[in-house]
Order: C-alpha cells, then structure tokens, then sequence
C-alpha cells in the first residue's frame, strides 16, 4: 500500500500546535501510512521537542516535498530566520509565521503535491494581527480552490455536524438562513457523506433556528418559511432528510445516533454538543473541496502552552480520518469510473 504525504501546518507557534504535533507523530504505526512533512521551521520544532522530552522520531530539514523520505519526520523550513516564541499568547509575530506555514502548506496541496493537510491551530487574533484576511482555515482553503464554497463538517465516532453558517457573528445570522444556503450546505453534506465516508443512502437531520425550531411560527418564522420548504423539496428529490428539529431535545433524546449527519444553523448550536459528546475525539474537517484538510477539534490551547500538558488525541484522528478521506475519495472515483465504463454505448441505430 503505498504511503500517503500528509502535510502538517504547524499552528500558532506560541500555543499547543507543535506540542500535540510532535506527541501524535510519536505513535510509530502513523509510519506504515504515512510521510510526514511539517510546514514550519526546524528551530522552531527542536524547541518544542525539548519541552515535550519525550522520544519524538528522528525528522530531517528539506527544501521540498520532492525530497522526502518514509519513516522520519519531514520539516520543510518556511522561514529561515531566528524567531521569538511568547509561550502561552497570540502575537503579531506568531500569528506571521502561522501564515506562512500555512499558505506553503495550502500551495502544495492544491498544487497536488501532498495528499491531504492536517492543521494546528491558529490564534484568529494574532492572525489578524498578521493582516490575514480570512476568519479562519475554512475561508482561507475555499479562497486557495478557486472561490469554491466549503463545508465545515466535524466528524466523530459520535456523529458528522456540519454548519449552515460558520465564523459569523449570532445577530447576522437569521438574515443568511435563506432557502438557497439550506439547500446548498443540505447538497453538500449529502455529497461529502457519500464521497467522503462511503455512506451510500446518508439520513440527515437538519436543526432549526429558533428555540424550539419556532414552535409552529411562534418563536419564529425561519423554520416554516425557510427550512421545511427545503426539506420537503430535497425529499422530493430522493434525498433522506428530516427535521427541524429543536437541538435541546434533539440531544436530550439522543436522536443523533439514529442519523449519518446533521446539519446545525449557527457555529455553537453545532459545536457545543459536538465538543461534549465527542471530548478528545472531534475532527475538523473541511468538506466540499478538490482537496483534503482537517484539524483536531481545539484552539491553541495558551493556558497550557509549554508545560507539557496538551493531550494529543484529536489530532492523531485528525491525521488518521485525513487518511480515511483521501482513501475513500478514490474507490468512489473508481467506483463511478467503473459504472461509467460499464455503460453501454448507444448503437447507430439508436442514435438515428
């Protein structure tokens, strides 16, 4: 089987990045699989590895990805000056270097030189200080491919929660619940489930946007003007859809072990039972593109920074359900190139 090259962005270099970076790739299994290259800089990573003092394999500095080699950490150096690292807060500083690994990192991924790109996290705020122009890697990924609209989907052993809306501030939100977005992000989560995840016939919840999805337009209209429609247009078409539901009850029942996905309206409606349900577990993953990127389901961690306490467990499932997504993105392209092959071509005499 041959070894995916897994890419890794190195995150905010003042918080947890490096740390559960160095730790997941301490599981020596990952090297059946994979190659890995860090987008980074070696200082940087021989930094964090004496605090970690741990046994960390061996890694190498290369100029590329045309020079890898299997069974040791790759680190492509980004940036070769000296850099001051502020365990613990976001910087200006740090929120640069986050960027350039992150646009290298993006460039040969889209350029097709890695398979997937697994990312630490960044400091929004230092990110901004920066002057990056994107509310986070979501944003950012869609603008490198081309403009195309990303889906940002969490996957856990629990559930997949994708999001209607993502980094958008709660007051604006009821103005972008339009009938054309639900449909849209309902299409997209349908088509990732079934590329993605090898679900061939996905059950989708959708939630609704009012405390008790409106209670019938009292508690508002969105449910009945907005969403319901759409459903009951995506049945039509043969998709297997239902809802809204009220997400309080919904989790309360725990009816989200009877579905393949669900799609939440708003960021917190998602993530807040997404994070308690799936603690240590939860992938970011950022659907609806030509290419493959997730990321552990938690921030920079700065309280933490330093002290040789972040538990690298999300983000080793971030690099194994990276693995798992390109897999299954080729056997449904065989699949469709097989079914197409197999058609049979129209005779002369049906084409006359």
């Amino acid at each position: 089987m041959e070894k995916l090259k897994i890419g890794i962005s190195i995150g905010d270099l003042n918080g947890i990045g490096a740390e559960v970076v160095l730790k997941s790739l301490k599981d020596k299994s990952l090297f059946k699989y994979i190659i890995p290259v860090i987008y980074a800089s070696t200082k940087v990573i021989s930094y964090h590895r004496n605090i970690i003092k741990e046994d960390i394999p061996a890694y190498q500095s290369i100029s590329g990805v045309d020079r890898l080699k299997p069974d040791v950490i790759n680190v492509i150096n980004c940036w070769r000056e000296n850099v001051s690292i502020q365990l613990g807060t976001g910087t200006e500083e740090s929120g640069k270097y986050a960027w350039m690994a992150l646009d290298q990192a993006a460039n040969d991924l889209v350029e097709g030189k890695i398979d997937a790109l697994v990312t630490a996290p960044i400091s929004k705020e230092a990110m901004k200080m920066a002057g990056f122009p994107f509310d986070g890697h979501t944003e950012f990924l869609a603008d490198k491919c081309k403009g195309k609209q990303a889906l940002m989907l969490m996957v856990s052993d629990q559930m997949k929660m994708a999001l209607a809306t993502t980094h958008t501030p709660i007051r604006y939100v009821p103005d972008m619940i339009t009938k054309e977005l639900v449909k849209e992000k309902l299409e997209q989560l349908e088509g990732s489930l079934k590329k993605d995840f090898g679900i061939e016939k996905p059950v989708i919840a959708v939630f609704g946007l009012n405390p008790h999805a409106g209670e019938k337009g009292i508690l508002g209209t969105e449910e009945e003007e907005v969403i319901r429609p759409v459903i009951i247009s995506l049945k039509k078409n043969g998709m297997i859809v239902m809802g809204p539901y009220p997400s309080d009850g919904f989790f309360r029942a725990a009816q989200y072990k009877k579905f393949d996905g669900i799609l939440a309206m708003y960021h917190d409606q998602g993530l807040i039972p997404f994070k308690a349900l799936s603690f240590n577990n939860g992938v970011n993953f950022t659907a609806n593109l030509p290419v493959v990127r997730t990321s552990p389901d938690h921030g920079t961690g700065f309280e933490i920074a330093g002290k040789n306490m972040a538990n690298p467990d999300s983000f080793r499932h971030a690099i194994f359900t990276a693995i798992d997504i390109v897999r299954n993105r080729k056997s449904f392209d065989d699949l469709r190139k097989e079914v197409v092959e197999k058609k049979p071509k129209p005779s002369e005499d049906m084409v006359n």
